[in-house]
């Protein structure tokens, strides 16, 4: 979420993103979520910005919705385990849960791998905190490095690594997303993927080859829902991605939708047992398609 009178958020730009130029406020989540029956969540940053992690965690002191922070801080600087514990002392500071970096936004395909990176890795494990990669699908072979480099930092995959849902192929993507599973300390949020469909024509059959592949590769223990709030606004209301992601694990067993839908997320991240999330309840059945899906019981 962001305040455009406080930071500008210079990654929206052109016409198709134009509804994303607004403010995204706390108030604007609480109904979107609580109207979808969601009771926590996990904030995200947007920028490679300092200021906004305070802002984030500020936001989490006290609140009732906000679970858990993913921020941000610079993984390359000779001082970030003094950063984290900075962060850590904040207003809101117990809330902070993980670090991200756009490493997609980095030129060198490599960039985890760099010696002040992997520095920057091993302060976020000696913290106890999670790293969220955020990158695209050729950046995936560098990821199952690191994480292989790193045993005692827990990775989340966001976004299932960007595939081209848009275009259909599966592969590199499938395979490299398999050679990722096989860690361990791995983990894979499925979020994101209505706005690598089609964001007009998108239905549930462009999106389930590629959360099998996630499900099949991670199980449904290492597999987090995330709304992609408010990206998704440009292909799906966060009601909509909420009801896509129930239909395409209708047919796991309950234990494993309530990992989905809340245990994954409760574990990787140290959220309070307490914390409420969107309830496991049947999925229901789509009667269309594309962003303005229909449901019907």
């Amino acid at each position: 979420m962001w305040e455009l009178g406080v930071r500008d958020q210079d990654w929206i730009t052109g016409p198709e993103l134009a509804p994303l130029r607004r403010d995204f406020t706390l108030d604007d989540l609480r109904t979107e979520a609580r109207a979808a029956g969601v009771g926590a969540t996990v904030l995200v940053q947007t920028v490679t910005v300092a200021e906004e992690t305070p802002e984030l965690l500020a936001l989490a002191d006290g609140s009732d919705l906000v679970a858990g922070v993913v921020g941000w801080t610079d993984l390359t600087a000779p001082g970030v385990a003094d950063e984290l514990a900075r962060l850590r002392e904040l207003p809101g500071g117990d809330r902070l849960v993980g670090i991200r970096h756009q490493v997609q936004g980095e030129r060198d395909p490599s960039w985890l791998l760099r010696p002040d990176v992997r520095r920057g890795l091993g302060a976020v494990a000696d913290a106890g905190l999670a790293y969220d990669l955020v990158v695209l699908p050729g950046q995936l072979s560098a990821c199952v490095r690191a994480a292989a480099l790193h045993p005692g930092l827990t990775f989340v995959l966001d976004h299932l690594g960007k595939p081209p849902i848009a275009s259909g192929a599966l592969e590199p993507w499938a395979s490299d997303v398999r050679a990722l599973a096989a860690l361990p300390n791995t983990v894979c949020k499925l979020s994101g993927m209505v706005t690598e469909a089609s964001w007009t024509r998108w239905t549930l059959a462009d999106l389930r080859p590629y959360a099998e592949v996630v499900l099949d590769a991670f199980g449904p223990g290492r597999v987090m829902w995330g709304s992609d709030w408010p990206v998704c606004r440009l292909a799906a209301s966060y009601e909509g991605v909420l009801g896509a992601g129930r239909a395409l694990v209708a047919g796991l067993g309950v234990g494993e939708r309530r990992a989905v839908f809340g245990g994954t997320a409760r574990g990787v991240y140290g959220l309070s047992p307490s914390a409420g999330v969107a309830p496991p309840h049947p999925s229901p059945k789509p009667s269309g398609g594309c962003g303005r899906l229909r449901w019907t019981s």
